[in-house]
């Protein structure tokens, strides 16, 4: 099995291309902590590279610049070509799947206006969130426990701080 699920920053703008027969292509490099032991240990960062295709990657192309925050999901990938000087060259990246907003709008640092409510995309050209009710609340079933927690509306905007 081949699946990757990796959260963190991007480390630059996301370069968005397409190919000679015109599918979108989107490479970004997210930063991911990585966990550490010790009290004195310092913070680390592995600097993975990602590449998205189609819709997934105009999404991220659309909705993420450097310093966002960002989950993802997909396998990994290695290829290999001849350099122009002759030498193998090697890559692995993350092929990704899936893309998703963590966090609050100020906290990812997305751009994005309108519709924001913390949903990804990928696979299968939709959202991967659950389809909105004709209330716009979500159905977690009859047997959800909220605990504690009020729902919101969605808007960020009636947040008390």
């Amino acid at each position: 099995m081949n699946k990757v699920i990796l959260m963190g920053r991007l480390t630059r703008d996301v370069e968005m291309r397409q190919t000679p027969s015109g599918v979108s292509l989107a490479r970004f490099s997210i930063a991911v902590n990585r966990r550490f032991a010790g009290k004195d240990a310092q913070q680390q960062a592995d600097f993975i590279n990602c590449v998205a295709w189609r819709q997934t990657g105009e999404f991220i192309a659309r909705y993420f610049q450097k310093g966002s925050m960002i989950a993802v999901v997909g396998s990994i990938q290695s290829r290999s070509w001849d350099g122009q000087d002759g030498k193998r060259q090697y890559a692995t990246e993350v092929n990704v799947d899936e893309a998703y907003f963590t966090g609050s709008r100020s906290e990812t640092g997305t751009q994005g206006s309108g519709g924001y409510q913390n949903q990804g995309f990928g696979g299968q050209g939709g959202f991967n969130a659950p389809a909105p009710q004709a209330n716009n609340e979500p159905d977690f079933g009859d047997d959800f426990d909220m605990g504690g927690f009020t729902d919101l509306d969605g808007s960020e905007d009636d947040l008390p701080f």
